[in-house]
């Protein structure tokens, strides 16, 4: 049964993001420990899970660790819904994948930090936090796309040799 080309780029992006997403929860977490201890309060990731859980009477029932485990959870859910919508529009963008990657990164950072999360009262905007956070968060998504646009590249990479018909490539099989 064959997948049509628009459904596995979709999941190449979704399975991307989500991976993408582990390396740089390890990034945000390790350079939060450097910021100075006044802007150590909850990463965006904690902070907005918090509200979701409160505004649906989740809160009080959720023990410290089922709250990690939600956060960490939305986070990588997150970064694979943004994984996907990469990987069904990122093709058609004639840029080298690293580019496209910091490009990503930094236009999800800008429509959640400075958009949508603000907009529906869930996180402050990102130019009512300290600028060492925001330089945090922007790298961390830097990070992310970087990362995003290398592993869609990669899972890209057999299926552009098979569809190319190469004769060394068709020995292997």
């Amino acid at each position: 049964m064959g997948m049509n080309e628009r459904t596995s780029k979709l999941l190449r992006g979704a399975v991307a993001g989500m991976c993408a997403t582990l390396p740089m929860t390890v990034f945000m977490q390790r350079m939060f420990r450097e910021l100075p201890r006044s802007e150590q309060y909850p990463l965006p990731p904690a902070e907005i899970t918090s509200v979701i859980e409160q505004r649906l009477g989740l809160r009080k029932l959720l023990t410290p660790e089922a709250h990690r485990l939600l956060t960490m959870a939305a986070h990588i859910g997150y970064g694979g819904a943004g994984g996907a919508l990469y990987g069904i529009t990122a093709e058609g963008v004639s840029q080298p994948a690293m580019t496209k990657g910091f490009a990503y990164g930094l236009l999800l950072w800008s429509v959640s930090y400075l958009g949508w999360l603000p907009k529906l009262n869930i996180l402050r905007s990102a130019v009512d936090h300290p600028f060492r956070r925001n330089l945090l968060m922007i790298t961390a998504h830097l990070v992310w796309g970087s990362l995003l646009a290398l592993l869609v590249a990669l899972a890209r990479y057999p299926a552009q040799l098979r569809r190319a018909k190469n004769p060394e490539f068709e020995t292997i099989r």
